[in-house]
Parts: structure tokens; sequence; C-alpha cells
């Protein structure tokens, strides 16, 4: 339940959280005369659902809703569920596991029921308590999950379920309605009688009240959401609901799918809302980050009164990114933080007293640091792009989720990352990039857009030396060396995994790139806790890679893409846009060493392949007496595309993955005839 942000102390330290809610006056609440809903009760299926065995609204379905409910209400303090699905084939069978988010120590299951009815008719009842399905699993979560299965789920059956989960008297409500399934819906109805009405119960963390319950929508042509002020009741009822899009490299699913999305605001003026809220954000971050003395002695220890802009910036960076960054090790406990006598975070010299802090407040550290030194730099805050992307729309600052810092450092902007643990000076993680929030400026807080990375910084290269013997037995050693994007990905994996289990990692994910037959197993890394140096890894390379026929031998000409699954060949057709994350340069360099009793017959040929503005792919191949050189190099200038040019990211794509095909070819040389 999202609520409206501020920079106090627990909203930097709580800025990650996605369900929060509101105080209220429980008295009061009490005292309202809401009417009670109505909830749906199971259903007699009909001779024609009982006998579907395919869908004419959905082709191909492997199960369709015949019917869905979300209903939550708040004078009664609950949110109920309830579908009935109709399983099509074997694949359907997988909605008898049934998931449904909770907070835990704050939501309980109440009342579940369900059951299965065969195509027969044959009904089979779902029993358990719901005490048995209230499962905490990880490390600071809030969200956890009820999971359940119907039993006896069959091709032909249909799913029935009903859950009721109890909500706390002493919050208010701000539900979000996912119209978009899986599968294709017959029917589905939504419902929320909320529980604040004339007098502002609901406030933000500053006490001011927010006396308006709005929603945001993306919704077909023709459906509204209706509202019954009697009743205090939202509701819409639709029908025929296509299933929510699902492609490879899909953008935050907030931009694409049907969904209604409630929360309490002040104003119902978006230009207004944002004018209002970006002063509060303003100041509350000027606040927030205002050098103390505290840290102006501690950055004269930093940086050196001879350093430029550019030296201080940097050793600022390098000193928070030493910091306990509890995002990636662990946030104290209340008791803990007792015992070691820590205060709570109220300004930005704490975290530097603690030295440790969320991900939040080390960016926030970083900008009262740098202050402190005299640099021009301001906060930002953005909306994580791996989660959704920001909407003007929804009149709420609960959707921005992570601090970044922009610093003007010799005329120009420079976006860092400090809270990203192991995240290089001057780069973005790519979650962080093309990411729209507020930002800090001289004038005041101003809508703002992170850029996104260049190719050159996302660089990948591949160097293998192989040894390949008459039988087509392969040795060698392959090294990575990673800079950007997926360094910091084995880095950050690092910081919260064994050695073993990111070692375990990475030889999984050489696997869908190596030729049948071989295997990699990884030996080390260099550079894993200095994220100013570009991230080896070394791997160990055997097996078999040639497929002989009498006298030749044929080996995977593109060594590390010859079972590559390209992107984008599959699918002839786009519906929504592609987001690839980040744009990168991927460079390979492979020499096979021959025996000496074969020739080349044929290698890969010089390939140059361009895809104008967007990206290119270059091949090239070196014989000598006993071996074979292959280079490869495809670089990837966009992180974003419109489907509209998606047939030429087909195009492209296709002439890369025929390109990568080619083989090199061995003959084995004739032996000479004796006297």
């Amino acid at each position: 339940m999202p609520s409206a942000r501020s920079i106090s102390p627990s909203f930097v330290r709580n800025a990650a959280m996605r369900r929060q809610s509101w105080v209220r006056n429980a008295l009061l609440l009490l005292a309202m005369a809401l009417p009670a809903l109505l909830h749906a009760q199971f259903q007699q299926p009909t001779d024609e659902e009982l006998k579907m065995t395919a869908d004419p609204k959905a082709p191909g379905a492997a199960a369709v809703y015949l019917y869905r409910e979300d209903v939550t209400d708040d004078p009664d303090n609950l949110h109920s569920y309830y579908d009935r699905i109709k399983v099509l084939t074997e694949k359907g069978q997988e909605l008898a596991t049934v998931r449904i988010p909770y907070e835990h120590g704050v939501e309980r299951v109440t009342e579940i029921r369900g059951r299965t009815i065969h195509a027969d008719g044959t009904i089979i009842p779902f029993k358990a308590k719901p005490s048995d399905l209230m499962d905490f699993k990880g490390k600071n979560l809030e969200l956890n999950t009820v999971t359940f299965t119907l039993p006896s789920a069959e091709v032909g059956s249909i799913l029935e379920y009903r859950l009721e989960v109890s909500l706390p008297v002493n919050r208010v409500s701000e539900p979000t309605w996912n119209i978009q399934q899986r599968y294709f819906v017959h029917k589905e109805h939504f419902a929320f009688i909320h529980g604040v009405s004339g007098i502002n119960y609901v406030k933000n963390s500053q006490g001011q009240p927010l006396d308006r319950l709005l929603y945001s929508s993306r919704l077909p042509q023709g459906a509204k959401v209706n509202f019954d002020r009697g009743k205090a009741l939202f509701s819409i009822d639709l029908t025929d609901v296509p299933a929510a899009p699902e492609e490879d490299w899909m953008p935050p699913i907030n931009t694409l799918n049907w969904r209604v999305e409630f929360y309490y605001t002040e104003t119902d003026s978006g230009v207004k809302f944002w004018e209002d809220a970006g002063k509060r954000w303003a100041k509350e971050a000027l606040e927030f980050t205002s050098p103390s003395g505290a840290l102006t002695k501690a950055v004269a220890g930093i940086v050196a009164p001879t350093d430029t802009d550019e030296q201080k910036a940097q050793k600022i960076y390098a000193a928070v990114e030493k910091l306990d960054n509890t995002d990636f090790s662990r946030e104290k406990s209340e008791v803990e933080r007792k015992r070691e006598k820590l205060r709570n975070v109220h300004k930005a010299e704490d975290i530097w007293k603690q030295q440790s802090g969320s991900a939040n407040e080390i960016a926030l550290l970083y900008v009262a640091l740098a202050r402190a030194t005299g640099l021009n730099v301001w906060p930002v805050e953005v909306v994580n792009r791996n989660r959704a992307i920001f909407d003007l729309r929804y009149l709420s600052l609960s959707q921005l989720d992570d601090f970044l810092v922009v610093a003007n450092i010799g005329g120009r902007e420079v976006y860092l990352d400090p809270g990203q643990k192991m995240c290089p000076y001057g780069i973005l993680h790519w979650k962080h990039t093309f990411a729209s929030g507020f930002r800090l400026t001289g004038s005041g807080a101003v809508h703002a857009t992170t850029p996104g990375s260049s190719s050159e910084s996302e660089v990948v290269q591949r160097v293998a030396d192989l040894t390949v013997d008459e039988q087509g037995n392969l040795k060698g050693t392959a090294r990575f060396t990673m800079a950007g994007q997926e360094a910091l990905h084995w880095r950050q994996l690092a910081l919260e995994n064994d050695q073993e289990e990111v070692k375990k990692q990475f030889s999984e994910s050489m696997r869908d790139s190596l030729p049948d037959g071989v295997s990699a197993d990884f030996d080390h890394f260099l550079g894993l806790d200095d994220s100013t140096v570009n991230l080896i890894g070394f791997v160990k390379i055997s097996g078999n890679l040639a497929t002989a026929t009498g006298k030749h031998l044929f080996l995977p000409g593109l060594f590390f893409e010859s079972q590559a699954k390209h992107p984008f060949v599959a699918q002839d057709i786009r519906l929504t846009p592609v987001d690839v994350h980040y744009a990168k340069m991927l460079q390979d360099d492979v020499i096979y060493h021959l025996p000496s009793s074969f020739t080349v017959e044929s290698a890969p040929k010089t390939d140059d392949l361009s895809w104008p503005g967007y990206a290119t792919l270059k091949i090239g191949s070196t014989m000598n007496a006993n071996s074979v050189e292959v280079i490869r190099a495809f670089v990837q200038n966009f992180a974003l595309l419109d489907p509209k040019v998606y047939n030429d990211l087909h195009d492209f794509y296709l002439k890369v993955a025929a390109a990568d095909q080619q083989q090199l070819v061995l003959t084995r040389a004739t032996a000479g005839k004796g006297n």
C-alpha cells in the first residue's frame, strides 16, 4: 500500500517498501454506517463449461479465467479473492497452485475454500487451515506469499477458490487492481469500499492531511471505474479481457498492463500537486543533506586542498562506497541498535558517525560530504526502471524508489550512483538509466530523466586459447574481461553469496554460449573486490568440439556464439516496446590450435553487418600454419526501442544468427606414398 513520501529518516530507510499504509481514527471509522459488500459464492458449473476443451476467444490458451473477483472492504477490514479457472492443457494445470501476497505480521488469512471440479462433474474439495498456509521466509522481506495447491487438477478441470485476508483495523487501504492476467479472462469484478469520508484522517509523514482518494488507471477504451458516493464504493466490471502481453525484453509492466491504482493525496490537480510535492521534496532534501561541522571535519580527512573538483568527487565516492551498505548486508534490528547505542538517523552526519546506512542514505551522505567541500552536487530520486516507469498521472511521491547524485564538474554534469555498492564512479546501475523522477537544482526541484549508458562503457571481452586434437577433443582456457553492468552484476552477487555460489552461477551463465560437448570449469576472478578496475574471470575449457565425417572435422567457427539464443529471431511481430536494459559491446577473440595432420579447408568469412545507428557486427578470421584466429565484435547502441522499428531489429538479428552459424572445416592431409 503506497504512502506519501518525504525525506524523513523513516522514509529514507524504507524507500524500497512497496506496501505501506496509513494511520486512521479507528473509533470514528467504527461509527460510520458503511454497508457490507456481498461477495461471490461458489457457482454451479454449466454443461458448456464442463465440456469445454478449447476457447475460441483465446485460441491455443492453456487455461482461461471464467470469472475473477477482487474486493477490498475497508470498513470490514477484509480483502477477498475469488477465481474460477478452466484448465485446457497440461500447462494450464500450473494454475492449481495459487500464490497470494500478504504483509507478514500485519495481515492474515481468515478463510479459505477451494475445490476442483472434473469434466464429469466430480468435485474434489480442498482442505487446509489458514494457519497452515502462512509462511514467512527470507531476510528483510515485507511481502510474503500464501501458497496452496488445489487437489487433483487435470486437463478439463475447473479450479475454484475463495480466500479472505484480514486487514489491520488501524490502517486504510490503497489497493491496486491488476486487470490483465497471464490468461484470457471472461468476466471479472473489482470493488473497493474505502473507509475515509469527509474528515481528514490520512496524513503524510509531516502530519499534513491527505484528504483526497484518487486513482491512476490504464484501461481499455470504453471501460471506466464507477463510484457510488453513498456507499463509498469504487467498482469496475469487465468482460473478455485479453491475456497480459508476454514478450521477451519487455519494459516494466506498469507501462503496459491494464490496471487501477488507488492512493491518498492532498490535491486533484496534477500541476498543483507536482509543484507542491517538488517544493516539499526539495526542502527536506536540503535539510537532510545540509553539511554539518562534523561532516566538514570528516571530509577534510578525505580530500586535500590541492585536489581538483574531479579528484574530490572521486575520493568522496570511494569513501562512502566503503561504508556498510545495509541493502547489500543487513539492516540492524532495534535490539542491536540499542545494544550498540546507535541513534536514529535524522541527518546525513548520523550515517557517517555510524559508518553504515541504506543505499539511499549513503547516496544522500555523498551529497552532504561533497557540499562540505564546496562541490556543486544535487540529489536525484527516480523510479527503479526494473520495477516501473514514472507516471505523472499518479499523484504520489510513493512511486519514487532510489536516490542518485548529479554533480556539476568542470561545466559538465556527471550522474553518480553511490548507493549501489561496487558501482564505479561515473556509472549508473542500468535500473537507474533512462529513469525519471525529481532532481534538486539551485532554483528548486524539477522533473528529470537520467541519461543512458554508452556501449563504450559496457564492454565484455571473451578471449579463448584452444587446442584441438585429431579426434576433435578440446582443451584450453578462456578469459572474460568485463566492465560496466556485467562486472557490477557479479560483484554485487558476490556481496550476497559465498564464493562457491558465485562460481556456480558464473559457470551456468556460460553454459548456453558454449558448443555442444564442451564444458567450462570456472577457476577464479581478478578484481572482484575493486570496482575501479576491470573484472576478469578465468575459465578452463574441455570436451569434444568437432563433428568428424571421413576426412573432415567440422568445428563451430564462432566458438562463443554457436549455441547462442539470439533474441528477436523467432518472433516475427512485436506488440510491446523493447527494453534490453543497456547498450553494450561484445568482443570475442578465439585461437584454435589445430592438429598437424589437418589443413584448413574453410574458415568463417569476413562479415560486416550494420543496422545504422543501432547495431553492428564484424567477423574476421586469420589462418596461420597450425592455427586459426577468429575475431567477432558486436555493438548494440540502444537500450529501448519502439515496436515500430521491430521489423528492422528482427531482420538484423536474423542476419546475425546466420553469420554466427559459420563453421571451421578441417581436412585430413593425404599421407605421401612410400617407395
